[in-house]
């Protein structure tokens, strides 16, 4: 097991139980008690663990209902569910043997984490986290756009990675959103990943956007696409219902997700 496999799921035990021993992890891991040292050592420069005699527990009880952390996502946790809720609803669009597109967000890995059902799925991804929660799906082919890295969301993105794009064609686009308003439509807060996110625009049958309520009136650095290059929006209950009825007249079909993980229309 690769170390960053091993620390993902130890994050994964403290945020299910709270808190974790040592000795309990040596027997899990089978490794040395200095090698579990140091990744709790890792853990708790992160700010998620306080170490303790013989252990260590979390630093914020209330993370420990979100099954796992991933870097991109540590600065917006307390969104997880909702995100989930709108991940879930997302992944039951696709079917086995389509192609789809997802972008680095922790949004888009919540898609991910739901794609499993889809056996002999081809994915296609330009984010670190997003192809390595695909690898779990079965019988599947992740393809990792590459480029520069942007290690605040842990994305590849630059010219390479926007050629490289060009190649497919996708069934479903999957696409995250720093903001979206009436006026500019879906926006980024990035140069690069709006490039990216354009590219991918470009290459989908079925472009989806997957955002959270805390995106809606806000306006971002860059459009990236406006309300005719999309077909579907996915959001929770928590969003404005005045701005989702705004852009339903403009002929994007939504879905509304219950926060507690259903769904309506």
């Amino acid at each position: 097991m690769l170390v960053v496999q091993r620390r993902n799921k130890i994050r994964g035990i403290l945020l299910q139980q709270g808190s974790v021993k040592v000795a309990d992890l040596v027997h899990e891991f089978d490794v040395s008690e200095e090698t579990i040292r140091r990744d709790l050592n890792l853990l708790e420069q992160e700010g998620l663990i306080e170490k303790n005699y013989g252990g260590a527990i979390l630093v914020d009880e209330s993370l420990s209902e979100i099954p796992t952390i991933l870097p991109i996502q540590q600065r917006k946790s307390q969104h997880f569910k909702e995100k989930d809720a709108i991940g879930k609803k997302a992944a039951q669009l696709v079917q086995e043997d389509q192609i789809v597109i997802l972008d680095a967000g922790s949004t888009t890995w919540c898609v991910a984490r739901h794609l499993k059902h889809a056996q002999s799925l081809t994915v296609i991804t330009n984010g670190i986290t997003v192809a390595e929660e695909c690898s779990h799906i079965d019988d599947s082919s992740v393809f990792l756009i590459g480029g520069k890295l942007i290690k605040k969301s842990m994305s590849l993105v630059g010219p390479q990675a926007e050629i490289e794009l060009k190649k497919y064609n996708a069934d479903f686009v999957f696409l995250g959103a720093s903001g979206i308003s009436l006026r500019k439509g879906f926006t980024s807060s990035d140069i690069y990943e709006a490039e990216m996110k354009r590219a991918m625009i470009a290459t989908g049958q079925k472009v989806v956007i997957v955002a959270d309520h805390t995106k809606f009136r806000k306006q971002s650095l860059l459009s990236f696409g406006n309300f005719e290059e999309v077909d579907m929006l996915i959001t929770s209950d928590l969003a404005d219902d005045s701005i989702l009825k705004e852009i339903e007249k403009l002929e994007v079909n939504i879905i509304v997700c219950a926060t507690g993980g259903n769904s309506s229309h």
